[in-house]
């Protein structure tokens, strides 16, 4: 049998994931069957639109479900008393300066199922949190992106 994936994660990701999960089962779950009945009422199923796009849905919110219950069975928590103060780790922030003159950028390393860019949370996956995980503040590193090599200091991590 296989192994089945670790989800590294923090606390507070773990609990958003099983809000989503709840909010699937309770809510979302209820909502796509209701919509289900409804577009049965319409006829002919072979033609029909409305009933097509809600299976659709369901079978979308079913395995977004089981993916989230996959998660959440295999999460491995990342404690603050586990990580190391000083370094580049899973679950810290950092602050670093693109060299020689760019701008600041801050973001938290999360694990990938917590990612989300646009709140500032890259996955521990991505080529930047890969090239800085380990690494010390005041540290020059060069970062491997699609876009080629960029060298980066390390400004702060909490």
């Amino acid at each position: 049998m296989a192994t089945e994936k670790v989800f590294p994660m923090t606390e507070a990701g773990k609990e958003k994931l099983e809000q989503e999960l709840e909010f699937l089962k309770t809510v979302k779950r209820k909502e796509v069957v209701e919509r289900i009945k409804i577009a049965r009422s319409f006829g002919d199923l072979s033609e029909n639109s409305e009933y097509d796009s809600a299976k659709e849905e369901q079978a979308f919110v079913e395995g977004r479900i089981t993916t989230i219950e996959n998660m959440i069975r295999n999460a491995k928590i990342i404690k603050d008393d586990e990580m190391n103060a000083d370094i580049v780790t899973l679950g810290k922030t950092v602050t670093f300066v693109e060299l020689p003159d760019g701008d600041e950028e801050t973001y938290t390393i999360v694990g990938s199922a917590e990612a989300d860019p646009f709140e500032g949370k890259i996955s521990n996956d991505s080529p930047i949190a890969k090239s800085l995980l380990g690494h010390k503040v005041g540290q020059e590193v060069t970062v491997q992106t699609p876009g080629g090599e960029m060298k980066v200091r390390l400004v702060s991590i909490n």
